[in-house]
């Protein structure tokens, strides 16, 4: 029998995201600090709009672009949070999640031997959709020192003739950066040079906790040359609702659409009806939410620092992304002795990306609680690290810590 599989698919690896989340769901007492997903429950008043939405038996399908008031409303969230404009008839489509609008972009634009810009540490996906479009992914290594920002220089080093498309995944997953006005006007005065055109990851455009998110399709000449992602897994807990939206010019968005008709039809009904209360209503649910997953960056930022782990600031998202460096230790290594030995589920940077090596992505989208649990344990675990090493003084007393809170639970 012949082989029944596509040569680029098998190698293609599995996300590296899932081998831990696998293992800690079978492991008794273990905490995972893995999931980048809220820990809030959707609001109420979102998912009485989905449960209502079934009660009066409105389960067919939609337009293949979504449902024309969700559009309409997406246009309205984007001018009055993002300062940008889109036609909801002709310039915006809904998908199941931001994931699919990444695949169905990339898949439009390319041709076979395009080359896609891939800063990294960056969102598992890029990669591997960039491959399946045909097009050849060109890796871009950010680095600390530059706070894991995009910039003109690393940008130029990368440019060929063959590059079309930039992708921009800012917040940043899994290291917490974001852009600002001045970064991102940067890119885009090389983007026109250039004549690139850009994929803008923004899912996590609303957690942000220094300056108010900028998107670069707000900037003079790129909104003609932008396709706009996201979703409302992240700023509304809706991650198992599935829906997320795309805008571009229409000459794109006419073929992304083709491609979603053919491949999904339409994104689930009941999660259109519920994500028009969501971008409606849902002002109020993200700015709660934002206080408390800031509160939680705050705590881990300074207790990571007090283990003596290099650790800048993510201003974005809901991720740590702590050096282990000290440790000479790599990341997989370490990740798998601290299931081992502590059942803490932690990412290993390298899931994101080579340049990932040497670093930890850790989720606050836990509540504080377990937050703290969970520092106790990685404590114990870095002291007894620093015993092997020889490195002396212990970083707290976490035995006596662990007990104390499990007498309180």
């Amino acid at each position: 029998m012949r082989n029944p599989l596509s040569n680029t698919i098998v190698t293609i690896p599995p996300s590296g995201i899932r081998k831990f989340f696998d293992i800690v769901s079978e492991m008794e007492g273990a905490i995972s600090l893995g999931v980048g997903e809220p820990d809030f429950d959707t609001p109420w008043h979102v998912r009485d709009a989905g449960i209502r939405s079934l009660e009066m038996g409105k389960t067919f399908y939609t337009s293949n672009a979504g449902l024309k008031e969700l559009k309409q409303e997406i246009c309205s969230y984007l001018k009055r949070r993002m300062q940008v404009e889109y036609d909801y008839n002709t310039e915006v489509m809904v998908t199941i999640g931001g994931s699919e609008a990444i695949d169905a972009a990339l898949r439009a634009m390319l041709d076979p031997g395009d080359e896609v810009l891939i800063p990294q540490p960056s969102y598992v996906s890029y990669v591997p959709c960039t491959i399946l479009a045909g097009g050849v992914p060109v890796v871009i290594e950010l680095e600390e020192k530059d706070q894991f920002r995009l910039t003109r220089e690393k940008l130029l080093e990368k440019i060929t003739d063959k590059t079309k498309v930039l992708v921009l995944p800012f917040p940043n997953n899994p290291t917490g950066a974001i852009m600002e006005r001045e970064d991102l006007e940067a890119i885009a005065k090389v983007v026109e040079e250039k004549d690139l055109f850009v994929i803008s990851d923004e899912i996590y455009a609303e957690l942000t906790y220094k300056k108010k998110h900028m998107t670069i399709a707000s900037l003079p000449g790129m909104r003609e040359r932008t396709v706009l992602i996201n979703g409302f897994s992240k700023a509304y807990a809706m991650t198992g609702w599935r829906i997320g939206y795309a805008c571009a010019p229409a000459l794109i968005l006419k073929q992304m659409l083709k491609i979603h008709q053919y491949a999904i039809m339409c994104a689930p009904t009941t999660s259109q009806y519920a994500a028009v209360e969501a971008v409606k209503n849902g002002d109020a649910d993200i700015e709660e939410m934002k206080r408390s997953y800031d509160e939680r960056r705050r705590y881990l930022l300074k207790e990571f620092r007090s283990l003596g782990m290099d650790c800048f600031e993510p201003y974005g998202a809901f991720y740590m992304f702590p050096s282990i460096k000290r440790f000479h230790m790599t990341s997989e290594e370490f990740a798998t002795r601290l299931l081992r030995e502590e059942k803490i589920a932690i990412v290993p940077g390298t899931a994101f990306g080579d340049c990932g090596e040497g670093y930890l992505r850790v989720s606050y989208a836990y509540s504080l609680e377990d937050l703290k649990r969970a520092i106790r344990r990685i404590r114990r675990f870095v002291n007894r690290l620093d015993e092997e090493n020889g490195a002396g003084e212990k970083s707290g007393q976490p035995d006596q810590e662990e007990k104390r809170a499990g007498k309180q639970r």
